[in-house]
């Protein structure tokens, strides 16, 4: 078995690409192998903003590509009808991606699935995969805790799902 090897995989905005980014040349840093997956746009995006993605194929990163669904011409500042069409169309694709990406390295396999929580179907790709997988939050760890207690809060009645409270200041 060769060095650990992580499968990338952030929800295509900046907020959890570059965050996922910062934890992939930490993790290279100790040794460990990194596949970054974006989507085709965001991948042609970074590459023609002058990132530095080459400075980080030096460390020992690799970039892969995946379709998100969506045509050229479609918003992808819908975050809804992004999030849809991942949903939709990655979960086919990931296996044969990571299948492809394990052939041209027989030796280093991918060991772990490392993906944003909007991601989350990724991990159930690897888990039929047999591959560990882990989620990485990048939001603030109370934007977390609030998004496990909002069904609580619902089921006890202190928040209505129905009606959202409008924010009200007081002079």
């Amino acid at each position: 078995m060769g060095v650990p090897h992580f499968l990338v995989l952030p929800y295509p905005v900046q907020g959890h690409v570059n965050p996922l980014m910062q934890f992939s040349e930490a993790v290279t840093k100790h040794g460990c192998k990194i596949t970054f997956v974006n989507t085709e746009f965001i991948h042609k995006q970074a590459n023609n903003s002058g990132e530095a993605l080459d400075n980080l194929k030096e460390q020992g990163m690799r970039f892969v590509t995946i379709p998100d669904g969506l045509d050229p011409e479609d918003d992808r500042s819908d975050h809804q009808k992004v999030l849809v069409s991942i949903k939709t169309n990655m979960p086919a694709l990931l296996p044969k991606l990571v299948q492809d990406i394990n052939a041209l390295d027989s030796d280093n396999n991918i060991t772990c699935v490392v993906a944003t929580m909007n991601m989350g179907w990724a991990l159930q790709v690897a888990h039929k995969l047999g591959i560990k997988a882990a989620f990485l939050w990048t939001a603030s760890a109370v934007s977390l805790a609030a998004c496990y207690c909002i069904p609580r809060l619902i089921e006890d009645g202190i928040i209505d799902s129905e009606v959202l409270p409008t924010a009200r200041l007081e002079p």
